[in-house]
């Protein structure tokens, strides 16, 4: 579950009480376009979110296509789930590459035949679809029913979903031949004009597209159906669900399955045998499992036929699926006559930023970027943004996406919303890259938009404009850092550093080069807001490489304190505690405690960072901070006690130094208090704190502590102190 990103971090930085300071970089970092703020309420609400509500938001809202939170990365911890660990592994989507797209094999995809004129259908070419074509029989019949009966038919299905193939048969099969296909642009009231004319006595209108002010009526089909009678002809027209109609009732047509077509394919291109064997290929099941549409199935076919006659390589065969995504986003990004309009083009690449997240969102925020879009193609013209009239089942029909309901992690909890995704989830990674290399001259609109998005209140929003960038720096990574990331990470406000902290973070998870030498470098640097951003990237991706992480935390918290001995930056220093926190709490917690406890007495600030961190840690707990919860810290010494872990010497070295160092007893001692709290709820907590609170006192000034402790602890809102506080100070060794 999300949380509100204006409290105030749960523990001051190790070694001061000062306020944190925002010093102005080395140079001014470019203003966020579009992004007005009131230098008043905005910037008192701009506060720094804690390190693990942050790393929370980034698990909750990523996208499906970078393995986050359960999915792979943010593993293992100390729970050994998936809610409090770093980045260490798994595999980013499979065979996208994102550096460069897929040109070993230019494999043609077949589309259907554009109507743009009028012709004859050859024969042959009827007889070899008939030959391959497949679909639900029952849906035929009914079909040939109507068009026997009308003579005209209005057939109603998406864009390269076989309507038009399925027209041509119907006409085959009502024996209406010669077809002859009729020019697209035909208009509803021309159409009477148009049929009953030479020989033919079967026609065929495709992707006819009636406007708004000229909707094809009843009365259209009534005269053109008076002349088709006088030949004994027919007529079918195909059209986009959603389209113009008046009075007109059109037949829906449902695609068949892509294996029902890749199937019957096979065996007109060869023998049973022959075609059971390739079916049975993986690279083949892996193809029918990416929604492919009846045209790549049918090309598919074509390949596999000439990889049976050994024309072709295996690797042909294992790419033609990414080849033919590729395709189609290309296909999407076109200009020419059937091309998207600049609106729709602007909603595939908000879904692809937003794949998996509520339409509505993904809806209103393409709209932002179509305003953008406007601007750049004119400039002098003042962007329109239709209000009403998008046909929600058309634009996602067309982008390849569907509708579902799912809940959505807010600060308030679950919430269950209506979204969208694309079918193939490789489709946001391949679309992102086309738009950034392929189309260089949307840049300037996509970077306002994207600068927008790290502004919006809402984390979903900031943290999706995180996963774009990253995959933007995965495909060009000086463009990205120049153009994005390093605005943000020099920017004022702490949540653009925030998302660039995220784009950073996702940019590693996706293999992108170089990631942690830019970070080392920030670190070292003397721009305290790159600082600050390095600091906290350390801790998302340091459980890979713990060693140097830490390293890399100590020598910036010396320089930090060898820079200003007296006046030490206190918000840096909470960072670098809180990065310290999320190390000990990841999948690399042996190894963050062993090297905590190891170098704990190097000097005075590493110090007062590890005894930050290790206090930080011991404050959260299980089931998403559950304010009763088993804390983390506490489990897991729980179990290293009964397993003989180094834990169990470990995390003991590290409470008695918290509660004998004067800079952090007293937020060691308010923890203590917590967990004391949690015990009074909770028998297994009671019996981890009987353990550990023995290992405790080794002096006795560490006696006096525990004991004035749990003899004078309050109880919660004013109650007597709780019954569990006078158990556990029988525990305690008598001094």
């Amino acid at each position: 579950m999300s949380t509100p990103e204006t409290g105030a971090p749960p523990h001051p930085a190790p070694g001061t009480g000062t306020p944190a300071k925002d010093q102005p970089p080395g140079g001014p970092a470019p203003a966020p376009d579009d992004t007005a703020r009131d230098d008043g309420e905005s910037e008192e609400r701009d506060q720094p979110q804690n390190a693990w509500s942050a790393r929370r938001d980034l698990v909750d809202h990523s996208p499906r296509s970078m393995n986050v939170g359960a999915r792979a990365r943010f593993s293992g911890g100390l729970l050994g789930g998936d809610q409090h660990g770093g980045i260490s592994g798994g595999r980013f989507s499979g065979d996208v590459f994102l550096g460069s797209k897929t040109e070993i094999y230019q494999l043609a995809v077949p589309g259907p035949t554009a109507a743009a004129a009028s012709g004859e259908v050859p024969g042959a070419t009827l007889e070899e679809l008939a030959g391959r074509f497949v679909a639900d029989e029952e849906l035929m019949s009914r079909l040939l029913d109507r068009l026997r009966e009308d003579r005209v038919l209005v057939l109603s299905g998406g864009r390269f979903t076989g309507r038009r193939s399925a027209a041509l048969m119907l006409l085959h099969r009502l024996g209406a031949l010669p077809v002859r296909t009729l020019v697209r642009d035909t208009s509803p009231s021309g159409l009477a004009d148009r049929v009953g004319g030479e020989q033919a006595r079967g026609h065929l209108l495709c992707d006819l597209a009636p406007r708004r002010d000229e909707p094809l009526r009843w009365t259209h089909l009534l005269a053109a159906r008076d002349r088709l009678a006088e030949r004994d002809a027919y007529l079918v027209v195909t059209l986009d669900p959603g389209a113009a109609l008046d009075d007109v009732t059109a037949e829906e047509w449902r695609p068949p399955a892509a294996a029902d077509v890749l199937a019957a394919h096979l065996r007109a291109r060869a023998d049973e045998e022959t075609a059971a064997k390739l079916l049975g290929l993986p690279q083949v099941t892996d193809f029918l499992e990416r929604s492919h549409q009846p045209r790549e199935a049918a090309a598919f076919a074509q390949l596999l036929g000439r990889y049976a006659a050994g024309e072709v390589a295996e690797d042909a065969v294992a790419q033609f699926s990414l080849v033919s995504l590729e395709g189609q986003v290309q296909e999407w990004f076109e200009e020419d006559e059937s091309s998207l309009h600049l609106r729709d083009k602007a909603f595939l690449v908000a879904l692809a930023a937003f794949d998996g997240s509520p339409y509505a969102l993904t809806a209103e925020l393409s709209d932002l970027l179509y305003r953008f879009l406007q601007e750049t193609e004119n400039p002098a013209r003042v962007p329109e943004v239709p209000v009403f009239g998008t046909h929600v089942g058309k634009r996602l029909q067309r982008a390849r996406a569907e509708k579902y309901l799912d809940d959505e992690h807010t600060e308030w909890g679950p919430v269950t919303q209506q979204k969208a995704r694309f079918r193939d989830e490789r489709a946001s990674l391949v679309l992102l890259r086309e738009v950034w290399t392929g189309h260089p001259s949307a840049r300037p609109a996509l970077i306002r938009w994207l600068r927008r998005l790290a502004d919006d209140g809402r984390p979903l929003v900031r943290t999706r404009a995180a996963s774009t960038v990253a995959v933007l720096a995965r495909t060009d990574l000086p463009s990205a850092m120049a153009l994005v990331i390093e605005p943000w990470g020099t920017s004022k406000p702490f949540r653009h550093r925030l998302v660039a902290v995220n784009a950073l973070t996702l940019a590693h998870l996706i293999d992108t080069p170089n990631i942690p030498r830019i970070l080392d470098t920030w670190c070292e640097g003397g721009d305290p807001r790159l600082r600050w951003v390095a600091v906290r990237a350390y801790g998302l991706i340091g459980p890979e490489r713990p060693e140097q992480a830490l390293a890399a935390l100590r020598g910036a918290v010396r320089r930090l304190y060898a820079d200003a001995p007296d006046d030490i930056d206190g918000e840096l220093a909470r960072e670098l505690a809180e990065a310290v926190e999320l190390l000990l709490l990841s999948s690399a917690s042996e190894t963050v405690l062993r090297e905590l406890r190891t170098h704990l007495d190097d000097d005075r600030a590493v110090h007062d960072l590890t005894l930050g961190g290790f206090v930080g840690a011991c404050k959260r707990t299980e089931n998403d901070d559950e304010r009763y919860g088993t804390p983390l810290i506490l489990g897991w010494y729980a179990r290293s006690t009964g397993g003989g872990g180094p834990a169990a010497q470990d995390i003991p070295y590290l409470w008695r130094a918290a509660l004998a160092d004067p800079r952090t007893t007293r937020h060691a001692l308010h923890t203590l208090r917590e967990w004391v709290l949690i015990a009074d709820r909770s028998t297994a907590v009671e019996w981890a704190l009987a353990a550990l609170l023995p290992t405790l006192v080794t002096t006795s000034a560490e006696h006096q502590r525990l004991n004035h402790l749990l003899r004078t602890m309050p109880g919660e809102d004013g109650a007597p102190p709780p019954l569990v506080a006078a158990r556990l100070l029988t525990t305690l060794p008598t001094r």
